[in-house]
């Protein structure tokens, strides 16, 4: 399948390391301009190296601003009007549960990994609707339906952005613009790298072995045994955005691994 997505303008969401440059460095090798973000500009200029020596001819445009808040979201908006994809790769993880998350915990979660997407998706839907094309994608997680007691406003966060995509592709109805929702499972993203990185040094083994013995022990039903690459959940968020993928919106479409133990 060759995707094209030469002269659509994408935006990919906390794209500097992990799933989001994994992401934004397969939309801009489809030919899309693609908006890089991150928090620091070190870490966009780093980024934006990483994706040109994958993608040499690669169109890329860097946006340094935490959107977490409405302002880092606004700025965004002010500096780029219009996009034809967006990614809302955004989001924010780690332990806790009832008794030890705090009110200004759930307040963060809420904001980083539900309200960043609402907001982008909020100024950037209504182009796309007038144009009769769009992309909107929600990355979420497999613990959007396996929801962890130990990580509880994370799985709440992820539930919450299958609610909002749903109900935003039922509003885009009829109008070209699909809207779908990602979950991937264990992924070795920076971040799980970083949490397995002391073990596999204390046991002498590789980060890809812990990862793997982490799945094995810690989501037994997965069916691949073994922790997703970015690549792997990028190229399904690729596809997605693609004009293949016109007759997909309102779904939650999982890069799990066959966590998830259903057959729908």
């Amino acid at each position: 399948m060759n995707i094209d997505l030469s002269g659509k303008t994408a935006i990919v969401s906390a794209s500097t390391a992990g799933i989001g440059l994994a992401i934004a460095t397969g939309i801009a090798a489809s030919g899309a301009l693609t908006i890089v973000n991150g928090r620091k500009q070190d870490a966009v200029d780093r980024a934006l190296d990483s994706i040109r020596k994958t993608a040499p001819q690669a169109k890329l445009q860097g946006f340094a601003a935490d959107l977490g808040t409405r302002e880092g979201c606004d700025a965004l908006a002010q500096a780029v009007p219009q996009a034809d994809i967006l990614v809302n790769s955004l989001g924010i993880f780690g332990p806790g549960d009832l008794f030890s998350t705090g009110d200004d915990d759930w307040e963060r979660y809420f904001q980083v990994n539900v309200m960043s997407g609402v907001r982008l998706t909020r100024h950037y839907l209504n182009g796309m609707m007038a144009r009769k094309w769009g992309r909107v994608v929600f990355i979420s997680s497999e613990s959007a339906l396996n929801i962890p007691p130990d990580m509880l406003a994370y799985g709440f966060s992820k539930t919450a952005q299958l609610s909002i995509a749903r109900g935003i592709a039922k509003q885009a109805a009829g109008s070209g613009v699909t809207v779908n929702s990602v979950l991937p499972g264990p992924t070795l993203s920076d971040g799980f790298r970083a949490m397995v990185e002391d073990t596999a040094k204390e046991q002498g083994k590789s980060v890809e072995q812990v990862a793997t013995e982490f799945v094995r022990e810690h989501r037994s039903s997965s069916i691949i045994q073994r922790a997703a690459t970015t690549e792997e959940v990028a190229n399904m968020v690729v596809y997605v955005c693609s004009p293949q993928a016109s007759a997909t919106t309102g779904a939650a479409l999982r890069v799990d691994g066959g966590v998830i133990d259903t057959i729908a």
